[in-house]
């Protein structure tokens, strides 16, 4: 997932909040196709100007950052009712990946984009000056798991977060999808089974302390 940094839509009003969505449409239609665009490219392909297009997104980061944020927008807002946390992250898992699976391929180009800077980084020897950050997988599933905290130890709530934090995100869709064929709904379950296992494994290691 992203860091949440950028401007949204919703910041825009009138004639650049239409340009601003526009922009994004036309990124994300193409990289849905498999597509990349350079900002020049996608002014280009969204009819509006180049300068125009580079004020709203100065780098092919910033772009992918606000595609990437714009289409994943309902899982930020998701919240559940259940204090259970076996049953938020149940649901949480069935409602989040059907919307990451709809845009896969804008999630695949953040991937790309991130491991083409950390080689980028790694072979130069110095820190990027714009780097795209992938981060918001903590703030949501601190927020589902939330219930776990008063029932483990420190030590085995943060286990929790950073197993499960593997298996929700589009990296798991080059495993599962790309190396063991599965299908959609098959990607699901199978996070779901894990999620619960971490789940109860950690409950039964808590029980012998």
């Amino acid at each position: 997932m992203i860091q949440k940094t950028l401007i949204s839509s919703s910041a825009y009003t009138g004639v650049k909040k239409r340009t601003y969505e526009r922009l994004i449409n036309t990124a994300l239609e193409a990289l849905e196709q498999g597509c990349e665009l350079t900002i020049t490219e996608l002014a280009d392909k969204s009819g509006i100007s180049r300068a125009t297009a580079y004020r709203y997104f100065p780098t092919q980061s910033a772009l992918i950052t606000a595609v990437v944020e714009s289409s994943l927008e309902p899982i930020f807002s998701w919240r559940s009712k259940k204090q259970n946390a076996d049953e938020r992250i149940h649901d949480f898992l069935a409602f989040a990946f059907p919307q990451m699976l709809k845009h896969e391929g804008a999630l695949r180009a953040a991937l790309r984009v991130s491991l083409q800077q950390w080689a980028t980084e790694r072979a130069s020897l110095s820190p990027l000056t714009e780097k795209f950050v992938r981060g918001n997988r903590k703030e949501i599933l601190s927020t589902v798991l939330l219930p776990l905290k008063a029932e483990l130890p420190d030590e085995l709530y943060d286990k929790v977060i950073y197993s499960i934090s593997i298996i929700y995100g589009s990296e798991i869709f080059m495993v599962l999808k790309d190396i063991w064929r599965l299908d959609d709904q098959s990607v699901i379950s199978l996070s779901q089974w894990i999620a619960k296992a971490i789940i109860n494994q950690a409950k039964q290691d808590a029980s012998k302390i």
